[in-house]
């Protein structure tokens, strides 16, 4: 594994990397097609130290996969952009986590059932009235007659940086530096 370039702002805190994990909404998988990289924007939730994701049977993704089941996946969240009267000074807030592992297809119907469940309380909150039903994620199909897989990814390596939001700096629109160079004078 590569050494981070800027230590100082890696993150360890894995209580707080979890919450980050589970409250992002979208996070990119990134996988190998031959010398090829391919990565994929993705609804994903955290849930028992793994990332599970849901996708057709077919298509570009599970092709990869079958060939080569190691994976990155990265989630990144931006909190504003922190301005500085020395343009290259001009920084931005942030948290990014970077999971490397592999992916599987699972094939256990109540762990694919409650890892659906786990997304749609993510995503969708208290809009259904009953709890998802193995026999709907066993028998449903898309529009294009797909079959619906569910993805884990399980991580071997994590890696998260952050970069704490400076209140007084975001940038707002608005903002000019001639603002910014009188209150330091």
């Amino acid at each position: 594994m590569y050494e981070m370039r800027r230590p100082m702002l890696a993150c360890t805190d894995e209580t707080k990397i979890s919450a980050f994990l589970s409250t992002a909404m979208t996070g990119y998988l990134g996988v190998a097609d031959g010398l090829e990289p391919y990565v994929v924007p993705l609804n994903f939730v955290w849930w028992n130290g793994a990332v599970y994701v849901h996708g057709a049977e077919e298509g570009r993704k599970m092709e990869v996969l079958k060939r080569n089941a190691r994976v990155c996946f990265t989630v990144s969240e931006h909190f504003g952009t922190m301005v500085h009267p020395v343009p290259a000074k001009t920084d931005t807030g942030y948290m990014s986590v970077m999971l490397f592992g592999t992916a599987e297809i699972v094939t256990d119907l109540d762990e694919a059932t409650e890892a659906m469940q786990q997304l749609l309380n993510k995503y969708v909150p208290g809009y259904f009235f009953a709890p998802l039903s193995k026999h709907h994620v066993e028998t449903y199909r898309s529009s294009m007659g797909s079959r619906t897989v569910v993805l884990k990814i399980t991580p071997h390596t994590i890696t998260a940086k952050e970069k704490p939001l400076n209140e007084e700096k975001v940038f707002y629109a608005g903002r000019k530096v001639t603002d910014d160079i009188v209150k330091e004078k």
